[in-house]
């Protein structure tokens, strides 16, 4: 054989036709669907994270350039040694891996790098924009630890390569450089971590001590409620009201068809917990959930929010950045405040829901995207439709199925249990020994008919932890507008009498007032002197005035 042209896949590979055992260069070889590796990829990627997965396939492809290197140093007749160094890119070629080709310097290129190569039809890129879409780093990560493991091993010291351009993130084609440590500029020397143990190990311990964290809340979550005598439903929400029980109901049952939902109701009632739970027990758990407010987002910058944008697309657009379609790929978006969305973003909204595919602003071309949408708004969006502010197109793809979230005020057996629930999420993330609400405080948070939903009742619950000087909430801890709230006219099982309803109820609206007595008068539609007269018969302060 005449050195490194004249190897040949014929002379390296060693088979029975019928089947058995296959060496290369001596070795033992494996043929493997390049898919198979594509979705091993995917599914580290999922579970581990990008940083993870790029140390294990940069270290697995080192290893295989250390031992390609070992093997073929004697498997081969070599001229010299100089040739079987220089061999790695041809060998890459040979097993399929990608195919190498040299770059032709000038003399304005500057000092010529230790190893340089261009590649083309790689499979790791490949595959990686098959399972996972375009990237925004170089992706041929256990090449590029093939080339640095051979090198590495015929030259005797450290050699690291590094991917300059991939085809995987958008490049032409894929651009590598080899040099010794210490010849990477400081700037440069980041990719080397993957090259380290312990980047997988840093990787995994910060997961361990996030498993650890979250058992630890969990454990204090749990012991917290059990003080105060509250079950919740698995999905951590309190549903003891009928109708919120056919809400959650209807989600599990939601979950499990993959298509669009809209969630409606109130603000504060909790539409972004339904979503989450949509995707938690949907068969995209694994995978992202991402939210976007739409109405916290300008006109002009949601389209770049939703669906990215190529670089130099508009003042300011240094770098390709994909949209939050594109990284809720084979998870769930949530669109909250869908309402919100203007008319020109309308029809591009309901073409990526419809197409399955998104256009970043300043590209022609689309991508395709594997996403399920929730949505979510509290205004009533069959009258937009009606009113011409809401195309009716779009509001029946996003009503596939429609959630409608009761407001608080609608489920009252609920109030009690929610609040003993945050009572005892609040005390624990303030660090209050706070048992429970006093029968005054648990009879005053009925009466209000909380306008702001959940959201208010939590609000209203922190504010009386923080006050709070017992080991209990009691009336006065609460927020003014909770105190002043009169009192509910739906009868009891044991009905108060009347007038001590009615001396309840004007004292209320006076404490509303500021104890303004004409305008509770006026409110009341009762004069003043018999207003002052019941002040007075009452023994209040008021009446002394």
């Amino acid at each position: 054989m005449a050195g490194l042209e004249g190897l040949d896949l014929r002379e390296l590979l060693a088979f029975e036709p019928k089947g058995g055992v296959i060496r290369f260069a001596g070795q033992r070889a494996l043929l493997m669907d390049p898919v198979t590796l594509g979705l091993l990829r995917k599914e580290l990627i999922g579970m581990l994270g990008m940083t993870a997965a790029r140390g294990i396939f940069t270290r697995l492809g080192y290893a295989h350039g250390w031992r390609t290197a070992e093997a073929m140093r004697t498997a081969v007749a070599w001229p010299d040694e100089a040739e079987w160094r220089r061999a790695g890119g041809r060998l890459h070629t040979l097993m399929g891996q990608v195919r190498v080709e040299r770059i032709e310097r000038k003399d304005t290129d500057g000092p010529e790098p230790f190893a340089e190569a261009q590649w083309s039809d790689s499979y790791e890129a490949e595959q990686h924009l098959l399972h996972l879409g375009q990237a925004e780093e170089p992706v041929c990560w256990s090449l590029t630890g093939f080339a640095s493991g051979y090198l590495s091993y015929c030259n005797n010291k450290p050699i690291y390569c590094a991917e300059l351009k991939c085809v995987g993130k958008g490049d032409a084609f894929c651009h590598i450089v080899g040099r010794p440590e210490a010849e990477w500029s400081t700037e440069c020397t980041e990719f080397l971590r993957f090259y380290e143990t312990q980047c997988m190990e840093g990787v995994l311990g910060q997961v361990t001590e996030a498993l650890r964290q979250t058992e630890r809340k969990l454990r204090a979550k749990r012991q917290s409620l059990a003080r105060a005598g509250v079950t919740e439903d698995p999905s951590g929400m309190v549903a003891r009201a009928e109708s919120m029980q056919r809400v959650l109901n209807l989600a599990r049952r939601s979950a499990k068809v993959d298509t669009t939902i809209l969630v409606t109701g109130e603000s504060g009632v909790g539409k972004e917990r339904i979503a989450r739970l949509i995707h938690d027990e949907s068969g995209r758990s694994h995978k992202a959930f991402i939210a976007v407010n739409c109405a916290a987002v300008t006109e002009s910058l949601l389209e770049s929010e939703l669906f990215g944008h190529a670089k130099g697309s508009f003042t300011g657009a240094t770098n390709d950045r994909p949209g939050l379609f594109e990284a809720a790929h084979g998870g769930t978006l949530f669109l909250d405040e869908v309402g919100e969305v203007p008319p020109a973003m309308q029809a591009k909204l309901l073409r990526a829901l419809q197409e399955r595919e998104v256009r970043r602003v300043g590209e022609n071309t689309s991508r395709k995207v594997d996403v399920r949408v929730v949505a979510a708004t509290n205004r009533e969006l069959s009258e937009e439709v009606r009113l011409g502010r809401f195309r009716q197109d779009l509001f029946y793809r996003l009503r596939v199925i429609e959630l409608r979230i009761p407001p608080l005020r609608e489920r009252k057996e609920d109030i009690l249990p929610l609040a003993r629930l945050l009572l005892a999420e609040a005390g624990e993330r303030l660090g209050r020994r706070v048992n429970g609400l006093s029968p005054d405080a648990a009879d005053q948070l009925l009466r209000y008919p909380w306008p702001g939903n959940v959201r208010e009742l939590g609000n209203a619950i922190e504010r009386a932890v923080v006050l709070c000087e017992g080991p209990r909430v009691e009336r006065d801890d609460l927020p003014e507008e909770v105190r002043a709230a009169p009192p509910s006219l739906v009868p009891t099982r044991n009905p108060r009498r009347l007038e001590d309803m009615e001396k309840e109820y004007i004292l209320a609206v006076l404490a509303q007032n500021g104890g303004n007595r004409s305008r509770t008068a006026e409110q009341l539609d009762i004069g003043v002197a018999t207003l002052y007269r019941k002040l007075k018969q009452y023994g209040h302060p008021e009446a002394a005035h």
